[in-house]
C-alpha cells in the first residue's frame, strides 16, 4: 500500500483536491458526459447531510496533492447513499475499498441514518463482487430518474 499505513487518514475531501478526486474518478470510470463530476464533489462538501471522505497518505514523503481513495456519502433522513468510491487502479486488492466504505457506514451510523444504499451499473460484476464480500445485497427496488 502507498506510504506509511499507520499515518494514512480518512478525512473530508479538502477543497483544493476537487479536481483531483475528479480525476480519479474518471480514471475509475465513474463519471458520466451528462454529469460534471467537480460540481457534484462541491455540492456534496457544502450540503448538510453529505460529504466526500478520502483517504490520504501520511508521512513526509507523500505528495500533497495524493490521494489514495475516495467516498461520496449522504443521506435523506432514512436511507444514506455512497457514490463515487474509486481507488487508483494501482492501489486496487489492498483494502482501501473496504477502508472507505466502512468510513462512509460510521458517518451514517453517527448520524442515526438506518440504512445505506448503492447504485452498480448491472455489468459491473467486478463492482457486485466487492460488494458482496462486504455483505451488501441486491435489494428488490427499481431505480428511477429523471433530468431536472
Amino acid at each position: 500500500m502507498s506510504g506509511d499505513t499507520a499515518a494514512q487518514q480518512i478525512v473530508v475531501l479538502p477543497r483544493d483536491l476537487v479536481p483531483t478526486a475528479a480525476a480519479l474518478w474518471h480514471e475509475a470510470g465513474l463519471t458520466r458526459p451528462w454529469n460534471d463530476p467537480e460540481a457534484d464533489c462541491l455540492r456534496a462538501l457544502d450540503g448538510e447531510e453529505s460529504t466526500v471522505l478520502c483517504l490520504r497518505p501520511g508521512g513526509e514523503s507523500s505528495s500533497p496533492e495524493e490521494l489514495l481513495g475516495t467516498v461520496m456519502v449522504g443521506h435523506d433522513g432514512h436511507r444514506g447513499w455512497i457514490y463515487y468510491l474509486a481507488v487508483p487502479v494501482t492501489l486496487r486488492g489492498q483494502g482501501i475499498g473496504e477502508r472507505l466504505v466502512r468510513a462512509a457506514e460510521t458517518w451514517l451510523q453517527e448520524r442515526g441514518i438506518p440504512k445505506l444504499m448503492l447504485m452498480v451499473r448491472r455489468e459491473n460484476t467486478t463492482v457486485r463482487e466487492f460488494y458482496d464480500r462486504l455483505g451488501y445485497s441486491e435489494q428488490e427496488v427499481v431505480t428511477l430518474g429523471r433530468f431536472l
